[in-house]
Formats: C-alpha cells, sequence, structure tokens
C-alpha cells in the first residue's frame, strides 16, 4: 500500500520539530530504510534535535526475510541507506537486529551478515538465534542445524562486541553532551551510554569529557 505523504514518518518529525520547539532531543529508535521519505532525510539533516542514532536501521531478517534472488538488494538497500545518512550527518551511529540461523541460511548468506555490520558501520547488535515458532512460514522453511545456528549466533556477537569496542575506543577524549537517566548513566546523542562521575538527577543536559570505557559504556569525569 502507498504511504499517504500527509500521514508519512518525515512529516510527523517535522510537525514535533516544529511544533515543540521546547523539545531538545527527538529520537527514532529503529527505522528500517523504506521508511526514510524524503521529509525524514531533510529534518535529519537539518535539525541537530533529532538525534544521529537508530538502534535497529540493518535488519537483518527480522520482519521482512528476503527471497534468495533477493538477499543483494536487500543488503545493497540497506547499505546505501547508511551512507547517505552519514553524508547528512557524519556522527551518526547505527545498531542492527539480526536473525542467526533462518531457515535456508547458507554459509555464504551468512557472512554477508557478517560483513554487513563493516559496511554498514554498526555499532552495536542485537543477536537472535532462529528458533521456530509453530504456525509460522518460517516453521515450514527447511531448518538450519540447532548446533549451526549456536555458532553463528556466537559469532555475531563476537562481531558486534568488536564493533562496540571500536565506537567506544572512537569516543574518548571526547567532549559529549548527555542527558542523564537514573542510576547515574547518561546518553550521548548516539545513544552511548556513559558511566558519570556522581549521580545527579534525570532529565538534565550536562557536557562531560569522556575519559574511558570498560567495554560496554563510556566513562565520564
Amino acid at each position: 500500500m502507498r504511504q499517504n505523504r500527509s500521514e508519512s514518518l518525515g512529516l510527523l518529525v517535522k510537525q514535533i520539530l516544529r511544533d515543540v520547539p521546547e523539545l531538545k532531543r527527538l529520537r527514532l529508535s529503529s527505522i528500517d530504510s523504506v521508511e526514510a521519505d524524503a521529509d525524514l532525510l531533510d529534518a535529519f539533516g537539518s535539525d541537530a534535535r533529532l538525534m544521529p542514532h537508530s538502534a535497529s536501521v540493518a535488519s537483518g531478517r527480522r520482519r521482512h526475510h528476503p527471497q534468495a534472488h533477493e538477499a543483494p538488494a536487500f543488503t545493497r538497500r540497506r547499505i546505501a541507506f547508511c551512507e547517505q545518512m552519514r553524508r547528512l550527518r557524519p556522527d551518526v551511529a547505527f545498531g542492527g537486529d539480526i536473525i542467526a540461523g533462518f531457515p535456508t541460511e547458507t554459509e555464504a548468506m551468512f557472512s554477508r551478515s557478517l560483513d554487513l555490520v563493516d559496511e554498514c558501520g554498526l555499532t552495536q547488535l542485537h543477536v537472535f538465534p532462529f528458533s521456530p515458532r509453530p504456525g509460522t512460514p518460517a516453521a515450514r522453511m527447511p531448518q538450519v542445524a540447532g548446533d549451526v545456528v549456536k555458532e553463528r549466533a556466537r559469532r555475531l556477537r563476537d562481531k558486534g562486541e568488536a564493533a562496540l569496542r571500536r565506537h567506544l575506543d572512537s569516543e574518548v577524549g571526547a567532549q559529549r553532551r548527555v542527558l542523564t537517566e537514573r542510576g547515574g548513566v547518561g546518553r550521548t546523542p548516539q545513544f552511548t551510554p556513559v558511566r558519570l562521575a556522581a549521580p545527579v538527577e534525570p532529565g538534565l543536559m550536562l557536557d562531560v569529557a569522556v575519559t574511558g570505557h570498560d567495554g560496554r559504556q563510556l566513562l565520564a569525569a
């Protein structure tokens, strides 16, 4: 079904940013490239209050599993989308949800999932080993052996941990404005967690110096 432009995500985002001028940050938690209409890209490139982060932009086969002949185009679209977003906002960070061992997944197809982490420049992964759900089309497809699914999920998690560490390493020494949360943690515009030097009340915007990381979150002076 063709999306009505008057109901597009981009126009909604623009309206929020226009009508709520006191809003300091607006974040889209998850987006597929097909949802990124021209208005959304325009807002992303022109209003710094729209945060440079998406928790899930280069999804694996979570929602729309491509057929074998569609997979190369599926991958190219996601890579091109990430490149386009980085041209608009070089500081953008992407995460991805990837299912390991989806039915019919070959080793070559899985290798492309690993490559996608690098080619899209993902900073964090949510990895899900496939498990069939009775009554679904995927449950009726040829299944990948359970031990292979677990091994591929492990390799993806290792890849994700390495990607996160590279991102955290790149942030050390930077000055970042964080939005504070409960428990002495703040979030950078890229949604990276920062352990603050001392607990503060949630909902504040603070400028902090990133002094290091513990492999999971940044540490601030």
